[in-house]
């Protein structure tokens, strides 16, 4: 009986005994190229791609080299589709990489890879050692981009939680056995360290000073080759690109020091200094620990969410119910969501009423009363009830997905002064290497015996890890606490430029107000028609819109009616057929200044409800007027008098009339507002408004893309509906207008701690520097400073993480 290859469904030759695991099961492969694919894809955790495949793979060819075919296989779209987000211009997707030590190696792989035709962005970042790339797949492939990094040392692979996780917990495991192999070995090295010590003074048999010294070489060679090795590899990566790093006066050091204590033991003549050099490699493999345990820590976040996502769904296919794969839905599934479950995609509610709970995305812990008709998020909690959901976003295109992307890419910038502090770091490693240099021949003049000492020192005092992790460790922490608010920064100029902000511009429906609009009065100007007819054609238009005043009318909709060749004006009104009839609905200012929309006899009975929110025309005439009603968001009056007492200037620009605007501002009292513009007339007030002042914007985000464009900083109140599309810069996802203060003082705080960030790291190094050349530092002294320095930096930074609202 013959038995199939499993990847490509050929029939195993005999003689062929290969197989691979996956999912538990050892399968069977024709041939060793299949079996390196095969193996590929488990090591990727891409093993549903077997589960759902509609057909065979083909056959793998065996000449192609193992780690050709690893990334080759990534290419293929159905796999991409697994990790990759394709809005069709290019593909985006988070890698995580391997090897990264510091921030010198985040800046190695951006300098290498940005060489790259058709790589249109990549964002390192060192702190949790991932990477956010965009490419044209047309002129770059994924696979040529992780080759790219191969080359350079580091090995990158898609960002998956359970993998990074795993990960984590393997560098964590071979950091401490790293640890605990160099420290027992270091502990007998500075005991026959001792025996030397005293030997001397006690008149020790020469054989037995030889016998210990070689003792001491050998117990010391596993701690410079094994313990140490995490330093060679980082300043061997650097150099195969012609670059330098602070792996290298480091690397350099702990061989100098050993090559003088070997030669010295084998000659018989001289000093050796193995204990020197175990506790210098030891102490330094604890700093790079306590690093990689602080790193990890600010790192969680984008983990954290991925976690939230569920393995399966409980779809309804043809009649029947069916689990599958979550990531396999698709937009159209209907999909079972029972109490107590993970939502598994975006989606409208179709049947249902029940609490959710959307801490995990908006930062809010009181749970969400949703109903047939409102939309929900993957990786949201359902609370009480039973609800059936229509899929509209999934996978790579769910908000989730999105969230971690933004997330991701925001906090890998570097802001000015770190890219400046980074090219600083590669020129101060070259400056170290040649002051130890001119440190070591001026000491061999005058003070040979300590010359070597001298040198060493310096080598390591100076080295500027805390000077490249200024930035990076702060920005993380940065944005790691402001997603726990519910606050996304999208852009990455926002959180240098937020701290220089002294004017904020307000948009009022949705954004001062809540949007809950309701209808209040309505009047027929038409008597042809009906009441109900004309909240009909009201609502079917309005439908289309995204403006919070279309929510007004979503209860009078008659699906009776039927709207084609509709045309959004964005802020203004919407036109469209209904039934046969043209139907214009929008602002009164609108109809009055249309030469299209309305007859011109109208206008004079257009001025008479001047003051209505919308207006509704029927074949040209005036059928309805609405007047709508809105509230005050309760945070608005406390966060305008924080601004206030922050010297933050405040204004009101609102395309609502002059009574509306009034009728706000007597209860969040601004410094100024304007009523009646357009979009237009709002983008030109901002840029009137910046001539004098740094101005955000903070608006709905729906019909405020033009504004949020001119302004410094744009401000989005609950997008999260649409954060790819959104214009902003930050979405409050809490949809809480409180959190502009909040911003405000995390952005602050931010800024202050980098300063103190690196007047630390600058400080440490300009007075380290003169005092190891003059020799009043220790070896000791030297790799404790180091590794203090880049320790305090980190915590440092981490305080960010437990500032309060």
């Amino acid at each position: 009986m013959s038995i199939n290859c499993f990847h490509c469904d050929e029939t195993i030759p005999k003689g062929i005994s290969l197989f691979v695991n996956i999912d538990g099961i050892e399968q069977p492969m024709c041939c060793i190229g299949c079996q390196a694919v095969a193996r590929t894809i488990v090591d990727n955790a891409l093993t549903d791609y077997y589960r759902f495949r509609t057909e065979p793979a083909t056959k793998s060819d065996n000449l192609v080299p193992e780690q050709l075919k690893r990334t080759a296989l990534l290419d293929d779209k159905s796999l991409q589709d697994e990790f990759a987000y394709n809005d069709g211009e290019y593909r985006e997707t988070i890698l995580t990489i391997e090897g990264i030590s510091c921030a010198a190696c985040a800046w190695l792989i951006e300098m290498q890879l940005s060489k790259l035709n058709g790589l249109i962005s990549i964002n390192v970042n060192a702190t949790t050692q991932r990477a956010t790339i965009k490419w044209q797949d047309s002129h770059v492939k994924l696979s040529e981009i992780l080759n790219a990094i191969d080359n350079i040392g580091y090995k990158a692979q898609p960002f998956k939680a359970s993998n990074v996780e795993k990960t984590n917990q393997k560098t964590s495991k071979a950091f401490i056995k790293r640890l605990g192999i160099s420290g027992i070995l270091m502990m007998q090295v500075m005991m026959i360290a001792v025996g030397l010590y005293f030997g001397a003074f006690s008149d020790m048999a020469e054989h037995n000073l030889v016998y210990l010294r070689y003792i001491s070489l050998f117990l010391t060679l596993p701690i410079i080759s094994y313990g140490a090795f995490p330093f060679y590899k980082g300043a061997v990566n650097a150099l195969k690109v012609k670059r330098l790093s602070m792996d290298v006066p480091v690397s350099i050091a702990i061989i100098l020091a050993f090559t003088a204590s070997a030669w010295a033991t084998i000659n018989q003549s001289g000093e050796v200094y193995f204990e020197s050099v175990s506790m210098f490699t030891f102490l330094l493999l604890i700093g790079k620990f306590l690093e990689f345990r602080a790193r990890n820590r600010a790192a969680e976040v984008s983990s954290n969410l991925l976690k939230l996502m569920p393995m399966t769904a409980l779809r309804i296919h043809d009649g029947k119910e069916e689990f599958i794969i979550a990531r396999k839905l698709v937009p159209g599934d209907t999909v079972i969501i029972k109490p107590g479950e993970t939502i598994p995609a975006d989606g409208i509610i179709t049947s249902g009423l029940s609490q959710i709970n959307e801490a995990m995305l908006s930062g809010e812990q009181k749970p969400i009363t949703k109903k047939r008709g409102e939309k929900v998020f993957a990786g949201t909690i359902n609370g009480d009830g039973n609800l059936l959901i229509e899929v509209i976003q999934a996978g790579q295109h769910s908000f989730l997905s999105q969230l971690i992307r933004i997330s991701e890419a925001s906090q890998a910038h570097k802001p000015k002064l770190a890219k400046l502090s980074d090219k600083i770091a590669q020129y101060f490693v070259a400056v170290i290497l040649l002051t130890a240099i001119a440190t070591a021949w001026y000491w061999q003049q005058h003070l040979p015996e300590e010359a070597f000492w001298i040198t060493l020192s310096v080598l390591v005092a100076t080295c500027p890890c805390a000077l490249s992790l200024a930035t990076p460790t702060a920005l993380t922490c940065a944005t790691t606490r402001l997603n726990r608010s519910g606050i996304m920064i999208k852009s990455s100029h926002v959180m240098e430029t937020i701290p220089a902000i002294d004017l904020i511009a307000f948009d009022k429906t949705g954004t001062l107000t809540s949007g809950d609009f309701v209808i209040n009065k309505h009047v027929i100007i038409d008597e042809t028609y009906s009441k109900d007819s004309l909240l009909a054609y009201a609502a079917v238009l309005e439908a289309q819109s995204e403006h919070p005043i279309a929510k007004a009318f979503s209860p009078y909709r008659d699906y009776s009616y039927i709207a084609n060749n509709i045309e959004i004006l964005a802020g203004i009104g919407v036109v469209g057929t209904v039934n046969g009839l043209n139907i214009s609905i929008g602002k009164p200012t609108w109809f009055l200044h249309s030469t299209e929309h309305i007859q011109e006899s109208e206008k004079q009975i257009c001025q008479q409800y001047n003051d209505a929110q919308c207006l509704l025309a029927i074949n040209g005439k005036l059928a309805a007027a609405f007047y709508l009603k809105d509230k005050v968001r309760k945070q608005a009056p406390p966060l305008i008098k924080q601004l206030r007492q922050a010297n933050i200037n405040t204004c009101m620009l609102s395309g609502d009339h002059q009574a509306g605007c009034e009728k706000t501002q007597s209860i969040v009292q601004l410094d100024s507002i304007y009523s009646q513009l357009t979009a237009t007339e709002k983008m030109d007030k901002i840029k009137q408004l910046q001539q004098s002042h740094t101005v955000a914007m903070v608006g709905d985000g729906i019909n405020d893309t033009p504004v949020f464009g001119a302004a410094h900083v744009s401000i989005a109140m609950g997008s999260g509906t649409d954060i790819a599309k959104s214009g902003a810069d930050v979405i409050l996802l809490n949809n809480n207008l409180s959190s502009v203060y909040t911003l405000k003082t995390i952005a602050n705080k931010t800024k202050r701690i980098i300063w103190q960030n690196y007047g630390w790291a600058f400080g440490y190094n300009a007075i380290v520097l003169p005092l190891a050349v003059s020799g009043h530092i220790t070896p000791y002294m030297a790799v404790i400073g180091m590794s203090l320095s880049s320790i305090l930096v980190i915590s440092n930074s981490l305080r960010l993480l437990t500032i309060k609202d």
